[in-house]
């Protein structure tokens, strides 16, 4: 018999109060929906109890014996009962906008997804919309919106099953203001990149997110991160970072968002925390030793990651950023040019001094190419950089710039960068909270046209499954606090990451006995097992494994929300 924590027993206490006014269960229904006899992990970290939920409307609105009856009875005995799962790192922008039923994270328990690493859906300019339409993959579609908020207000309209959020991309206002090129701003410049920050927040974002390996994000000095998070530092909100360095000069990349934070007042989290490359595994110690000083002196700096050993983004991140510099259009030109050519393979092959160097960090058979645009390269997804290369008789680096060109886009790619001794050792960190950095996709229609990382589909059921259940690396009710309660508080989020009356009612019926993933690098497009249910805002989503079609999901707004104007 699980013990009871003094917190989950006065819930108890309350509960039976709220309960006892239900009346019998002859009567008419007191809730909507009651999950019985479950073993409720309420994302304290606390141990878990057997007990009851009832949700009334949008609200989880008892906890622990429910006497009163629920329109819906819900049988969970034996099943693991928690809040929603919050996906610190989505790529769900354009994914939710071709389906909105969210199936590749809806089936694992995720009930919000947290966009926003360096780019977000606004705001955008006339220019921004144009180029963005232009470079649209498998998914199309008209950018009706404007503002961060328009984008909001677009997804809610639409309809679509998972709570959303976002921060304000600091690449998004660069760009905004000065264009894809390699400049600083002039003092008016960043006036006004400051006030858009302003308005994002009082739209609802969550903070500054930014991402320093690609172009043009690369291209802002820390000065300039000082000054948008700043702003949002303001209204409450916090920095987020893919910092500039996750490799060769991870350290000092983290002394730079150690910095941020401090000079800005803001929170800061460092997205997908990582060692990259065989060079750097043994950083670490340093790292988490770096950062435990910062907080200790009072800082609050937080990471997330994902639990495996491989990455994903394009081949821009195997590519210096000057080449890359002006955008897409001018990155491809270039790229035709024979003298720019040989400069771009000779920088390949040996460490960055000033850019992020993956090509060297994974290595051409470590590459998998993933993501094309083109439907005449389709047939090489799944293949590393080295096989085409060997197809087309040509070196890595030439192969990987004519792809480039020939896709007209950066091109989806898999790298192989960490140990798997790291992942383990951060995912027993207290501080460790969790992202895909996917979107959230379904195995059918446009999403089989490509690739995908396998943690699109596994990253939350890997981590139940695998490291918890199987490794136990840590206590399920200490992963269900890292999925809960401790990304909401990170993000400032009111009435949500708990099992409370009074909050939302985000809940995942799972079972821990079968909880896991099945998304391979080789067949990436497999859902996850061991969920069966999953309510978003007291209403279900996902029905004994079955996605029920509704949309009650929500735009997740900070704490800066109409007050930061």
């Amino acid at each position: 018999m699980h013990s009871r924590s003094p917190f989950v027993a006065a819930l108890l206490a309350s509960s039976l109060l709220l309960s006892a006014s239900a009346g019998a269960r002859g009567a008419a229904p007191a809730y909507d929906v009651v999950i019985r006899g479950g073993t409720l992990y309420d994302g304290s970290g606390a141990a878990p109890v057997v007990g009851d939920i009832a949700l009334k409307g949008e609200r989880i609105v008892a906890v622990g014996t429910v006497a009163g009856s629920g329109r819906t009875e819900i049988d969970a005995k034996g099943m693991a009962v928690a809040p929603g799962f919050i996906n610190m790192l989505s790529w769900a922008t354009e994914s939710l906008i071709a389906d909105p039923r969210s199936l590749s994270d809806i089936r694992q328990g995720v009930t919000l997804e947290v966009m926003g690493e360096g780019w977000s859906m606004g705001p955008f300019n006339a220019t921004m919309k144009a180029q963005e339409t232009e470079r649209q993959g498998d998914i199309k579609y008209d950018i009706s919106w404007t503002t961060l908020g328009d984008y909001f207000a677009y997804l809610e309209k639409r309809g679509i099953a998972p709570n959303v959020a976002s921060f304000v991309g600091a690449a998004t206002v660069r760009v905004h203001e000065l264009g894809e090129g390699d400049v600083d701003p002039t003092p008016e410049q960043l006036a006004r990149m400051r006030a858009l920050v302003r308005q994002a927040m009082d739209e609802g974002a969550l903070g500054v997110g930014s991402s320093l390996i690609y172009a043009p994000g690369s291209y802002a000095e820390t000065d300039e991160l000082v000054a948008l998070t700043s702003e949002a530092a303001r209204c409450g909100g916090m920095y987020i970072s893919h910092m500039r360095s996750e490799g060769d000069r991870l350290e000092e990349a983290v002394d730079e968002l150690i910095a941020i934070a401090r000079r800005s007042g803001a929170p800061a989290e460092i997205y997908h925390l990582k060692m990259a490359g065989r060079a750097n595994w043994d950083k670490f110690a340093p790292v988490v030793a770096k950062i435990e000083a910062a907080r200790a002196a009072g800082t609050r700096i937080t990471a997330d990651m994902y639990t495996y050993t491989a990455g994903a983004t394009g081949l821009d991140a195997a590519m210096p950023t000057w080449v890359q510099a002006g955008g897409l259009e001018a990155w491809i030109e270039r790229l035709k040019d024979p003298a720019i050519r040989a400069r771009v393979a000779a920088e390949m092959k040996k460490p960055g001094s000033d850019w992020e160097n993956l090509y060297i960090g994974a290595g051409a058979d470590k590459m998998i190419l993933t993501g094309f645009k083109n439907d005449a390269l389709k047939p090489l997804t799944g293949k590393t950089l080295a096989e085409v290369a060997a197809m087309r008789g040509k070196s890595p680096e030439e192969t990987a710039m004519d792809l480039v060109v020939e896709d007209g886009s950066r091109v989806g790619t898999v790298y192989f960068l960490m140990s798997e001794d790291n992942v383990r050792r951060q995912i027993q960190l207290p501080w460790m909270s969790f992202g895909s950095d996917a979107a959230s996709q379904a195995a059918e229609g446009v999403f089989l046209k490509s690739g995908a990382h396998p943690r699109t589909y596994g990253n939350f059921a890997r981590l139940l499954g695998r490291y918890v259940r199987d490794e136990k690396l840590i206590p399920l009710e200490e992963a269900v606090r890292r999925l809960t309660s401790l990304p909401a508080g990170n993000l400032n989020l009111q009435d949500r990451g708990a099992l409370r009356p009074g909050y939302f009612g985000d809940v995942v019926i799972f079972d821990p006995a079968t909880v896991a993933d099945r998304a391979t690098f080789e067949k990436p497009h497999q859902y996850a097992t061991g969920v069966r249910d999953v309510f978003v805002n007291g209403t279900a989503v996902l029905r004994g494994g079955d996605p029920t079609g509704a949309t009650p999901g929500k735009a997740v707004r900070g704490s800066g929300w109409k007050r930061c104007s």
